[in-house]
């Protein structure tokens, strides 16, 4: 099947990259920040739109030489390291300029000096938008509304 041309009566497909950052979860609004700046990160008719897994754990076995090797007196090389880290996932159009400013604001703003990012080629949904629907599915007519906000992780309400 051809994304490009598919076409359902609840929406369509378009082809983005999306880009998967693993990071200490103090990071999150430093990166999406750092984003912003060179992009709105624009799905439809909202901006700064992310997906930020729950915590779990990254491990290495930082070799000499290494920037722990280098800063952390009390590490010797070839000790295993865990630590706590989420995914942060955002898409962006395919555009080799775009993908390139992006990057470089996320390598700025990450809090390692080698981040581990997968980059990938996506097909990310659009619906039929209707703000105005009678789907009882809807948030605005299903009687519960929008979920409860969350505080980001500086502390501010997004």
């Amino acid at each position: 099947m051809v994304l490009n041309t598919y076409q359902a009566k609840s929406g369509s497909f378009v082809s983005v990259w999306t880009i998967e950052i693993q990071t200490p979860i103090d990071d999150v609004d430093k990166i999406l920040d750092a984003v912003i700046a060179v992009h709105s990160l624009k799905y439809r008719r909202y901006q700064r739109n992310a997906s930020i897994s729950g915590q779990g754990m990254e491990t290495s076995q930082p070799e000499e030489g290494s920037t722990t090797t280098t800063h952390v007196e009390t590490y010797a090389a070839g000790q295993a390291e865990t630590y706590p880290m989420v995914e942060l996932k955002l898409s962006i159009e395919r555009d080799v300029a775009v993908l390139e400013k992006v990057m470089d604001a996320i390598h700025y703003a990450h809090h390692y000096e080698e981040p581990v990012i997968f980059l990938r080629e996506d097909w990310a949904s659009r619906a039929a938008y209707n703000p105005n629907s009678k789907n009882p599915s809807r948030w605005w007519n299903n009687g519960r509304g929008m979920p409860n906000k969350i505080e980001s992780t500086d502390g501010k309400t997004p």
